[in-house]
């Protein structure tokens, strides 16, 4: 007789093993799915390894600017083994802490793929051979892979993912990234850091193009500071790999030598083929339809994360998790405004929002005061010389709220949690005491000025 669950989840992404173990402490028989490494693409080849290795980048260039600091010091030269061996190590100590965190919630870990055969049944394939188990309630969170662009296919050499740009066994003296959005925007940091000559080729007319012109513009300008290229609406239409270096062709028939050249255009929904077909899911284009319970047109069949594609983003799957899971457990919950979930860059210098854009706000004809304060002008910004960059509240002048709030500068994504809170208030703002001298004035500061009740900025 085959095992039976009340709920199973296939994924154990951040979707996956948070809805799972949610799923537990509500008090159901719970068992996660998973064909590779527990963790899914964030943790192994994705948010945990990238970050490593910019707090790397973001140390060597702390080094290589310390006489600013009044610090003398030799010329720091990078150590790409040791840095890639430290970030290994943190991505194995997490995988392995991971692992551990699901089972101490009784949540059971199948190793293999997973095929939803019909409502309730799974089959998994695995080395040890096929098996099936059945679910009350199936919870899909497969993730995503890099999208690749036709006619310039991944292999995984010259060509390659952000998957082998991680792995790199070493620096490379030239790279192109085709694509300015977050993740190549990202490496390209990491790499410039290390002194490859990076080159970034964008279709659109800006970097990070999700988000508003002035971000786009501030970061191109900094980048150029790091050595870094921006070709903005340009298109890759082809790669010579003949030679060494390769050659990247450019849609006006310019080409640039590239050692490695990493494709970073996007990421798109990884969903079993068998599993569709056996459920009929209704599809939205590439990505699982669902609806606001994000339960899927199968009965007792819910999606989250990558899958369905709303946000691409680790804490965006962690929000879908909670509402599946809940609802998977016998509750009525919806998911939120999507909006609310902060975004954020790890690029020098980090990028981050929450809410909406001024660009959103004007495409609906939205009247809105914009606040601003620059990190120039900060105490502790000036003490850490981390001054490029601003923040920016925009206020909707119908309602007197708060509705977006934008940042440019060193640590922003650790503050755009506590922006997060500013949505939807008023100059209530005024009233909450920030430490100084902390970055954190700077928040504050574009949110009274938003209002224009700014004590530190000129009238």
């Amino acid at each position: 007789m085959a095992e039976s669950y009340d709920v199973v989840v296939i994924g154990s992404g951040p979707g996956g093993y948070a809805a799972a173990i949610r799923c537990s402490q509500k008090g159901a028989s719970t068992a996660v799915i998973e064909k590779g490494f527990v963790g899914g693409t964030c943790l192994n080849c994705g948010c945990i390894p990238s970050k490593t290795l910019l707090a790397s980048a973001h140390t060597l260039l702390m080094f290589k600017n310390a006489n600013l600091m009044g610090i003398d010091v030799g010329a720091p030269v990078p150590n790409w083994a040791k840095i890639q061996a430290r970030k290994n190590a943190i991505v194995t100590a997490f995988r392995k802490g991971v692992t551990g965190l699901i089972g101490s919630h009784k949540v059971k870990i199948i190793p293999g793929r997973a095929v939803v055969t019909v409502p309730g049944q799974i089959k998994i394939e695995s080395d040890a051979g096929p098996t099936e188990i059945e679910a009350g309630k199936i919870i899909l969170a497969t993730g995503s892979h890099p999208i690749e662009i036709p006619g310039i296919p991944f292999d995984g050499q010259t060509v390659i993912s952000s998957k082998e740009a991680l792995e790199l066994q070493q620096i490379p003296q030239s790279m192109v990234i085709v694509g300015g959005g977050v993740i190549g925007c990202e490496m390209a940091c990491v790499y410039a850091a290390m002194g490859t000559k990076v080159t970034i080729v964008e279709a659109l007319s800006r970097l990070i193009p999700m988000e508003d012109q002035w971000v786009g513009r501030l970061i191109e300008r900094e980048f150029k500071k790091l050595g870094i290229a921006s070709l903005t609406s340009q298109k890759v239409i082809s790669v010579d790999k003949t030679g060494s270096p390769a050659k990247v062709v450019l849609e006006g028939g310019q080409t640039i030598d590239a050692e490695k050249v990493l494709v970073s255009v996007g990421r798109r929904a990884f969903i079993d083929k068998e599993t569709v077909e056996a459920l009929n899911l209704q599809m939205d284009g590439p990505v699982i339809a669902v609806n606001e319970k994000l339960e899927t047109n199968a009965p007792s069949v819910y999606a989250i994360g990558d899958v369905v594609g709303m946000t691409y983003l680790a804490h965006g799957a962690f929000a879908e998790a909670e509402v599946a899971a809940v609802n998977a457990t016998g509750g009525n919950e919806e998911i939120a405004d999507y909006s609310l979930i902060p975004r954020a860059v790890y690029t020098f210098p980090e990028i981050a929002s929450v809410g909406k854009t001024e660009e959103a706000c004007a495409a609906e004809g939205l009247d809105v005061s914009v606040g601003k304060s620059f990190f120039k002008a900060n105490g502790r910004s000036n003490a850490h010389d981390e001054t490029i960059g601003e923040i920016r509240v925009v206020r909707d002048n119908s309602s007197n709220k708060i509705v977006g709030v934008t940042m440019v500068g060193a640590i922003v994504t650790e503050l755009i949690g506590a922006a997060r809170a500013l949505i939807g208030t008023t100059e209530k703002i005024t009233e909450i005491s920030f430490p100084h001298p902390t970055v954190s004035e700077v928040l504050k500061e574009a949110a009274e000025d938003a209002f224009g009740l700014s004590l530190h900025n000129p009238p």
